[in-house]
């Protein structure tokens, strides 16, 4: 079966021929991300796995049908405009940044205490912040941002293997060019990183908008 997720109407997401495992932010002793933990597979013998994004089912990350009693709105809403027409590009030495920040699940990868990756772009004359700011938009798990070697060249992507990463106590990860279809039978645009809801709250459905940190969505 060719790999892809569909998104039904009112219930799960069906994941279609891709591996599926749950990962972490690596985190320092202040809280803030640094890295993904290596991916732990979750065994399936399915070859559709259902996946819960209404947030309620007692057996997270797989459905157990509690969409059809959950108080939740499955209504799809994200623009379904290519990323580039919504994109903002910030343009340092070397370097540039594309930002949609509709994407943004606020994973924190764009920044630390100190700094963030637009307040050095100002510095990325030199290679050694150039190449930080490089790894710490290349984490991002939703795409929201990602770097061009320079103001008009196309964006330089991290290599994924078509698959799927559940974020512990966050969204699903979507990785490699994995179409995602409606159930209208219209494919979003594909691209390589994308973060799915699985709280049931995001205003961005069915993408992830950082929703599960405001109502604390849990995943034991």
């Amino acid at each position: 079966m060719q790999p892809e997720i569909r998104v039904t109407a009112d219930g799960p997401y069906e994941v279609v021929g891709l591996p599926i495992g749950r990962t972490h932010q690596i985190e320092t002793e202040y809280g803030e991300p640094i890295d993904w933990a290596p991916v732990e597979p979750i065994p399936t013998d399915d070859e559709v796995v259902r996946l819960c994004r209404c947030g309620a089912s007692s057996t997270k990350p797989i459905c157990d049908d509690s969409c059809e009693t959950a108080d939740w709105d499955p209504v799809l809403t994200a623009d379904r405009r290519p990323l580039a027409e919504r994109a903002r590009r910030f343009v340092g030495t070397g370097l540039a940044i594309t930002d949609d920040h509709s994407l943004c699940t606020h994973a924190g990868y764009c920044g630390d205490r100190f700094t963030t990756v637009w307040r050095m772009l100002s510095e990325t004359d030199d290679p050694e912040i150039r190449a930080r700011v490089q790894g710490m938009v290349d984490r991002c798990p939703s795409g929201t941002i990602a770097w061009a070697p320079s103001r008009d060249a196309d964006e330089v992507e991290p290599v994924f293997e078509p698959s799927v990463a559940i974020s512990n106590d966050g969204p699903i990860w979507v990785r490699g060019g994995v179409p995602v279809t409606g159930p209208d039978g219209e494919a979003y645009e594909i691209r390589n990183r994308q973060t799915l809801c699985r709280c049931g709250y995001s205003r961005n459905k069915p993408f992830c908008d950082g929703s599960h940190k405001v109502v604390r969505f849990t995943d034991p």
